[in-house]
Parts: structure tokens; C-alpha cells; sequence
């Protein structure tokens, strides 16, 4: 049972979907496909740090910052980001039933998203959606995190890291399947695309989009600098 709850619930995933509301998009050819990496190109700080932040109170947070402590040594050493993002869903969502944290997920997003865009990132944003482009949000980010703000853009897909749930929909804890970041971006885009990928344009900020950037016509790293207003 918990085994078959996790594949559905990682395939369900793997087509572009929030854990509760699909993206609008259409796999079949057509307009131009331009990818974005969202924290840091897109926003300008880390959503899901922000919203574990965000969502418990600041004696929480700190305690679970110092829990996190053991881990965060360990990253100068290892530099393996999906290890240290999988040590504070266990410290900070183990247990947290699906519903719940898509219900705060959205409200965060509600909440936090006019403090986070970058405006000119949304310009170009909206420069390509006026062209007909289909838009990607590929993140390192848990998707169920990303996914409100995903809808409020009208993204037609979006990729992201994947929380592994449990047979009652709840968080365990690790991540299911790879951390979304570097290599695993162009992966999981030519697993939804196919490998005969194209992307008009690819934007993102840090090493973790390299790979991503290489295979677009457009590669925009590092343009954004604009500040929520």
C-alpha cells in the first residue's frame, strides 16, 4: 500500500502537477518552450527556506536551525545540497499530513509572493507568454511548495524536487528521487519532453542552472536584478 501511494504520488509529480491542481500545459509541439529557474531568477531569495521560516514560530525555527546544525557542517564539507534539504523536511515537515502543508503552501504563497518576485524577471515573463511560449518552472524546491505560485504565474509545467509521502499522505521525511538541481534539471525535463528537447530560452542564477542554460538557444544567467517594489 504505502509503496503503490509513493509511485502515484511520484507520477502524478513527474507530469508537471501539484500534488492537488494540475498546470495548464500540453505536451504535444507546437509554440516555444522557455525554461526558469524560480529561486533567485525569479525571486529573490530562497522560497522554501523562507516558508519553513514562515511557518512555524521563531523559537521553532531557531530550535530547528540548531538541530540542523550536525547537517549543515556536514554541506561544507560533502557540498551535497539534497542532503541538507532532506535533513530539514525531516527536522521541520516530517509528519505533516499533504493537506495541510499544500493549505499552507498556498497561503504563504498569497501572503509572501509580492515580497519575493523579482519585477523584471516577471516582465520577461510576460514577454513570453505574449509570444505564445509555453513556460517551465524547473527548481530545486519542493514542488508542493512552489506549485501555488506556479499557478499564479499561469505556468504550464513545473518541475521541481519531490517530498517522499507516505500511505496516508503524509511527509516522511526524505526526498523522493533526485534533488532538482544541476544535471537532474535537464533530466527531468527531457523525461517530460522528451530528448529531442528544444528551449527558446533557459534563465537561472547560480551553478545549479549551468546545464540547463546549455541546451537553450536564449541563456539568461544572472539578468535579473530587479527588487520587489
Amino acid at each position: 500500500m504505502a509503496k503503490r501511494s509513493l509511485l502515484a504520488r511520484s507520477s502524478l509529480m513527474a507530469r508537471g502537477l501539484s500534488a492537488s491542481t494540475p498546470m495548464t500545459g500540453d505536451l504535444h509541439e507546437g509554440p516555444p518552450l522557455v525554461a526558469f529557474d524560480f529561486d533567485g531568477t525569479l525571486t529573490v531569495r530562497d522560497s522554501f527556506t523562507a516558508f519553513l521560516k514562515w511557518r512555524v514560530s521563531p523559537a521553532r525555527h531557531f530550535m530547528g536551525m540548531v538541530r540542523l546544525f550536525p547537517a549543515a557542517l556536514s554541506y561544507v564539507f560533502d557540498r551535497n545540497r539534497g542532503k541538507i534539504k532532506a535533513a530539514a523536511v525531516r527536522e521541520f515537515l516530517r509528519g505533516v499530513p499533504l493537506e495541510q502543508l499544500e493549505k499552507e503552501a498556498r497561503a504563504f504563497a498569497q501572503s509572501e509572493a509580492p515580497k519575493l518576485f523579482r519585477p523584471d524577471a516577471l516582465a520577461v515573463w510576460r514577454r513570453w507568454r505574449a509570444k505564445g511560449a509555453k513556460l517551465v518552472i524547473v527548481t530545486a524546491s519542493p514542488d508542493v511548495v512552489v506549485a501555488p505560485f506556479a499557478r499564479g504565474l499561469g505556468a504550464d509545467f513545473l518541475i521541481g524536487s519531490k517530498l517522499m509521502i507516505d500511505a496516508n499522505d503524509k511527509v516522511l521525511g526524505p526526498l523522493l528521487g533526485a534533488n532538482c538541481r544541476g544535471p537532474e534539471k535537464v533530466v527531468r525535463l527531457k523525461e517530460m519532453f522528451g530528448d529531442d528537447l528544444s528551449l527558446a530560452a533557459a534563465y537561472g542564477d547560480t551553478s545549479g542552472d549551468r546545464e540547463m542554460l546549455a541546451i537553450a538557444h536564449e541563456k539568461g544567467y544572472r539578468i535579473f536584478r530587479g527588487k520587489p517594489g
